[in-house]
């Protein structure tokens, strides 16, 4: 038997019915509704005094976010109906104070392909900035603004030499563009190796977990002491935001590369005068581990002191030359570790090249040229 139409929907009338009647009730207004007597705030709950860990990661932002800075690169977009020339912001990241002079640090990569630069303060005053120097291969940068000594606290100096996983960290930067954010975690490793922005290898890295995300680069990364242990670079991250792997440049690196950024304007790496030749060269030949010379500049200190090139002899045939496997006793597996060790050396000082040729191995001094 059907039931008739009306009865069908009798119980969702009644259903719609009492619902209109709560939300009436609910949104009732105020007047409206028995009035009570007045209620009075909760009660405050005393804390207690801060922890002692807590109180240590208030002063150490506190003693160290006035050093810390908000970078913003600019670039030049012209008005395609106007055709005038403006300065507009392409991205921003973070630096630190290194002195008292104004030298600001940060990434590389912050101020990349950039025309200028604008740096603000912890006090929010904001400066033009110039370029003193820039090291891709260790994707760091200098630049300098011309602001009163009061306000250029310069940041505490660590070492990383001494790190240890497990230390609790600190990184202060301006993620996503939030200002003077402040996250902690730990070092979760040592010694690892990142990939530079002009594809050399930056090794002896830092990885925590301290949150760094977009806008971090380029800011310190602190020890419990508030000292400067790194400068934070990159993430490893397959959506873009953190997740929990971070990289730091070590602050020893730093402490090597930014005195000659400000000295020379540029990192003078010292040059032997060689071309390496290509991995599959060193495979197809079985050669040791290390640079496979194939070229010798004329006049260079490699030709100085008799190294010689792989080549083609008269008949098309492969003559044998040189393989450089070490520097002052520091075994170089490719030129990527050869041009690390030689970061470290000047101009002008004798290195001894341990030297691979035809099965026999040895000793060859040499003394450093400045770069051409």
């Amino acid at each position: 038997m059907t039931l008739p139409a009306f009865l069908k929907s009798r119980p969702l009338a009644l259903a719609a019915a009492a619902l209109a009647g709560a939300a009436a009730a609910f949104l009732a207004v105020p007047s409206l509704v028995q009035s009570k007597a007045d209620v009075a705030p909760r009660a405050v709950t005393p804390r207690g005094p801060l922890g002692a860990d807590e109180l240590s990661n208030i002063e150490i932002f506190k003693k160290t976010s006035p050093s810390v800075v908000h970078i913003t690169s600019l670039g030049v977009q012209r008005d395609v109906f106007s055709m005038n020339v403006q300065q507009v912001p392409r991205g921003t990241g973070t630096g630190f104070v290194w002195d008292g002079e104004g030298h600001i640090v940060t990434n590389y990569h912050v101020i990349q392909g950039a025309n200028a630069a604008r740096v603000t303060l912890a006090d929010q005053s904001s400066y033009d900035a110039r370029l003193v120097g820039q090291f891709p291969d260790r994707d760091l940068a200098v630049l300098r603004i011309d602001a009163p000594k009061e306000k250029l606290p310069p940041i505490a100096m660590g070492s990383s030499r001494e790190l240890l996983v497990g230390q609790r960290v600190y990184a202060i930067g301006n993620p996503f563009g939030l200002d003077q954010t402040l996250t902690i975690g730990v070092i979760s490793a040592l010694n690892r190796e990142i990939e530079s922005f002009n594809n050399r290898s930056i090794r002896g890295v830092i990885q925590t977990d301290a949150a760094i995300n977009p806008g971090n680069s380029g800011g310190p990364l602190l020890d419990s002491a508030g000292r400067l242990i790194g400068v934070n670079t990159q993430i490893a991250s397959p959506s873009g935001a953190s997740a929990g792997i971070g990289f730091a440049i070590p602050a020893d690196e730093v402490n090597r590369i930014v005195p000659r950024l400000i000295r020379d304007g540029r990192f003078v790496r010292p040059a032997i005068g060689v071309s390496a030749g290509p991995p599959n060269l060193q495979r197809a030949l079985k050669l040791p581990q290390g640079v496979v010379i194939v070229q010798v500049g004329n006049g260079s200190p490699a030709a100085k002191a008799g190294l010689q090139p792989f080549r083609r002899g008269n008949r098309g045939e492969v003559v044998g030359g040189d393989v450089i496997t070490a520097i002052n006793d520091e075994p170089v597996k490719d030129l990527d570790d050869m041009l690390s060790v030689l970061e470290r050396r000047q101009p002008g000082e004798t290195v001894a090249l341990t030297v691979w040729r035809d099965g026999r191995t040895r000793k060859q001094n040499l003394v450093l040229a400045a770069p051409e």
